[in-house]
């Protein structure tokens, strides 16, 4: 692979796309070179529908939002055609609390808007497969709304852990 004077010091991996290998916190965000971070998911592991979720409840409780979008990314991209909105939706709330414990509170709302919208469907009201996997898309419509409008409304920087939505219906 031929390297350019904009390459340098970016990470690549084989194939010449940039990875980067920076340590990151629990939101995802890239600590300097040398610190310890945390582990990050590893990308394209194919999971059962009940394995993403309770990956991605534990992420999620742990203050992780970046990394259950990872897990629900991998999730989109392996399964079925027919749940794509589901879990592309799932991984939106999750990016979007991400981005209102970042602190950037216009785009984590924005975020959570779309993927409840994904949630609900569109005016069919089916909600992409949720109910098979015993997800609770109707309160985690009304958690990301809630959690959108506070944004909105200029409430302060999120604690992703204390915010964290529960997936599934019952506990």
């Amino acid at each position: 692979m031929k390297r350019t004077a904009s390459d340098r010091g970016r990470d690549r991996d084989d194939e010449g796309r940039a990875r980067s290998a920076r340590p990151r916190d629990g939101l995802g965000r890239p600590l300097p070179y040398g610190e310890e971070g945390v582990p990050r998911q590893p990308e394209g592991v194919v999971r059962s529908p009940a394995e993403t979720l309770r990956e991605a409840q534990r992420l999620l409780d742990a203050g992780m939002p970046f990394h259950a979008h990872e897990v629900f990314e991998d999730a989109w991209k392996s399964g079925p055609e027919a749940e794509r909105e589901l879990w592309q939706g799932l991984a939106q709330l999750a990016v979007g609390l991400t981005h209102a414990a970042r602190g950037n509170t216009a785009g984590g709302a924005r975020l959570l808007r779309r993927g409840a919208d994904r949630l609900v469907g569109g005016p069919s009201g089916d909600a992409s497969g949720a109910e098979a996997y015993g997800i609770d898309a109707g309160g985690l419509v009304a958690w990301a709304r809630n959690l959108a409008d506070r944004a909105e409304a200029g409430s302060p920087v999120v604690d992703a852990a204390a915010e964290a939505p529960r997936l599934r219906g019952g506990g």
